[in-house]
């Protein structure tokens, strides 16, 4: 019986282990600013799939850790794969502002002023998910103290978030 409990014992942190390094999973959080006006977008990859994918996007070479260069152009993969549009399906086009690593994440941040007329987000996040068909992406949008959710998983390619102002509660 020792045995069999060490075998599961050892699949079982075997399987910890490997899922912790196999995630591929992110966060988004779309917050709606009132302080600055500004729709801020904060993108949070795992550091350890990000540097699988700037190796595989960009060079074996690529190191996201020690070069400002390749966290940069993981910034822009990241911003040419995540877009959102109004109702009507008008483009918002963000402003790109910049990324940063911390601890074992790297941060990738985006904005633009908030339209005078929101109703509706369409989202579309499709980094990572175009080299990993089990990535998902997660989005928080963030507005007058509501929270709503996409999650993008699968064949999910575009996602509408229904947006209430405080006034209209």
């Amino acid at each position: 019986m020792t045995s069999l409990r060490w075998l599961t014992l050892t699949v079982l942190l075997w399987a910890v282990t490997s899922s912790a390094h196999q995630q591929k999973e992110a966060i988004t959080r779309i917050l709606f600013n009132p302080r600055t006006a500004n729709i801020e977008v904060m993108h949070r990859f795992l550091l350890h799939d990000a540097e699988h994918a700037v190796k595989e996007l960009l060079s074996a070479d690529a190191d996201i850790l020690g070069s400002e260069t390749t966290r940069q152009e993981f910034a822009d993969y990241v911003y040419a794969r995540f877009s959102i549009s109004d109702q009507d399906g008008h483009p918002i086009r963000l402003t790109p502002v910049g990324n940063e690593i911390e601890g074992r994440f790297i941060w990738v941040y985006q904005e633009v002023a908030i339209p005078k007329t929101l109703t509706a987000l369409h989202i579309t996040h499709d980094a990572l998910r175009d080299l990993w068909p089990e990535q998902k992406n997660l989005v928080n949008v963030e507005r007058d103290g509501q929270l709503k959710s996409a999650y993008f998983s699968g064949g999910s390619r575009e996602i509408t978030i229904e947006l209430q102002n405080a006034s209209d509660q």
